[in-house]
C-alpha cells in the first residue's frame, strides 16, 4: 500500500489576507494541509524551524527576505521518523518572495526524495505558487514534481472543491 505524508509550514500570527493585516490563530496553510489529511488518509507533518518567525506581519516579511537573499538554511526542531516509508509527499507551506520559506528548503535537504512524488501546495495572496515548483525540482532532481495547487489565503475556509479537484486531477 502507498503511504501519504502531508508535510507542511504555515505560519499563524499575523498574516496578509485580502488587502489588510489580520492574527491568525491557525495558520492558512495549515488548514489546507488539514482538509487534506481527512480526504487523503495521510500522516501529517508540520516542519517547525528553531527559530520562531516574529508575530508582526512586516518583520516577519523582512526576515524571509533575508533569508532569501542570503541562502539561509533555517535549522528545524523535529524530523520525520521513517521517511523511506512513504511515497507520497504533499508538500504545503506560504508562499513568500514567490516561493518557499527557507525552513521548507532545508526541509527538503534534509532527505532522500528520490523516485518519490511530491504534490506541492500552497496559500497567498496573488502570487500563487510563483517558483516554487522550479525551486524544487532543483532540489529533489530525483522525485516526480506533480502538479501543484495554489489556493488564496483568504478563501482556504473555502476551499474545499477545489481540493477535491485537484486530488481528481493528480490520482
Amino acid at each position: 500500500m502507498t503511504k501519504n505524508l502531508i508535510v507542511y509550514f504555515s505560519h499563524k500570527k499575523q498574516n496578509y489576507v485580502s488587502g489588510t493585516i489580520k492574527e491568525l490563530k491557525v495558520g492558512n496553510t495549515e488548514v489546507i494541509a488539514k482538509k487534506l489529511q481527512k480526504l487523503l488518509d495521510a500522516d501529517l507533518f508540520e516542519i517547525i524551524p528553531l527559530h520562531d518567525y516574529p508575530f508582526d506581519y512586516d518583520e516577519c516579511t523582512q526576515i524571509a527576505k533575508q533569508e532569501l537573499i542570503h541562502k539561509v538554511r533555517p535549522k528545524l526542531l523535529n524530523v520525520v521518523p521513517h521517511i523511506r516509508e512513504y511515497q507520497n509527499i504533499y508538500l504545503g507551506f506560504p508562499s513568500w518572495w514567490g516561493t518557499m520559506p527557507m525552513c521548507v528548503w532545508t526541509f527538503l535537504e534534509s532527505y532522500d526524495f528520490s523516485e518519490k512524488y511530491i504534490y506541492p501546495f500552497c496559500t497567498h495572496e496573488g502570487s500563487g505558487l510563483g517558483k516554487s515548483v522550479q525551486d524544487i525540482q532543483r532540489l529533489c532532481p530525483r522525485s516526480v514534481i506533480q502538479k501543484g495547487l495554489d489556493i488564496y489565503g483568504s478563501q482556504v475556509n473555502q476551499s474545499d472543491e477545489k481540493i477535491r479537484k485537484w486530488i481528481k486531477e493528480i490520482r
